[in-house]
């Protein structure tokens, strides 16, 4: 059984969630339910690296709000990990173990019905923040990008309505693939994930590539034992291109240039 989780004090984790739970039970601090159960926390939920202290599930799904420099309007959602120093909740140079399944039925599902967020564009994004120590897939799903989409509940609600026909639908199973290149908006990995056969693990962008060394890539592959391919944006790896090579010969994983 999957636990949705969203921080209280976040509007759009927090409006998802009350859309969700109305028709729930509240037992224990934790609303139930027969597919999934759900989660209010009173902290970040980039730093709930305590969860499995408390609660046994067999992945977590985080309902967040997405902010951007940019302001431009997104419906994201990705795998969570640090390359480096954790700024944002989790530990250093740790990644989680994504939630691929669920994260391709979710943007394939958004696409599905992309005329009702004709507004917003649709993407994932390259691996980042906490929490990272999870010990089950993890996933963040994200609308963004201002307050305005944070408070709209008709939005939040349109979104949360998807997010449970995914969990309560059945999960196709697909070949999960280890992404490296792209920027944090990666367009090549979001298309396959929409149109392509692959399911995605951890994504590491273009500028997180001069982080990788042998310790950091064993730790990656670990964590993604589910992939049996690595897809590069082959334009997008600037100058770790034989780097990223030399790693990779030295593994099992088939790889395919984007």
């Amino acid at each position: 059984m999957q636990l949705l989780v969203a921080y209280q004090d976040d509007h759009a984790g927090n409006n998802m969630a009350t859309f969700i739970s109305q028709d729930m039970k509240k037992d224990d601090g934790i609303y139930r339910g027969k597919d999934f159960d759900l989660l209010i926390i009173p902290t970040p939920a980039i730093s709930a690296d305590w969860l499995e202290e408390k609660y046994s599930y067999d992945g977590f799904i985080f309902l967040s709000k997405h902010a951007a420099e940019s302001s431009v309007l997104a419906l994201t959602c990705h795998s969570t990990g640090n390359f480096s120093d954790a700024k944002f909740g989790g530990n250093n140079r740790q990644v989680a173990i994504p939630h691929p399944q669920i994260q391709k039925s979710y943007l394939q599902k958004l696409w599905e019905h992309k005329n009702d967020f004709s507004d917003f564009q649709i993407t994932i994004e390259a691996t980042h923040h906490g929490p990272t120590a999870l010990n089950k897939p993890s996933i963040f799903i994200e609308i963004g990008t201002t307050e305005k989409q944070w408070t709209d509940t008709t939005l939040c609600n349109s979104v949360a309505k998807l997010v449970v026909e995914v969990i309560k639908g059945e999960q196709k199973f697909a070949p999960v693939a280890i992404c490296f290149g792209g920027t944090h908006y990666p367009e090549k990995f979001t298309k396959e994930i929409i149109q392509g056969k692959h399911a995605l693990g951890t994504v590491i962008p273009k500028h997180s590539l001069d982080l990788l060394d042998k310790e950091l890539f064993s730790h990656i592959l670990d964590r993604n034992r589910m992939a049996k391919t690595a897809l590069l944006d082959w334009d997008g790896l600037g100058q770790n291109k034989q780097m990223v090579m030399d790693l990779l010969s030295q593994t099992n994983l088939e790889v395919i240039r984007l």
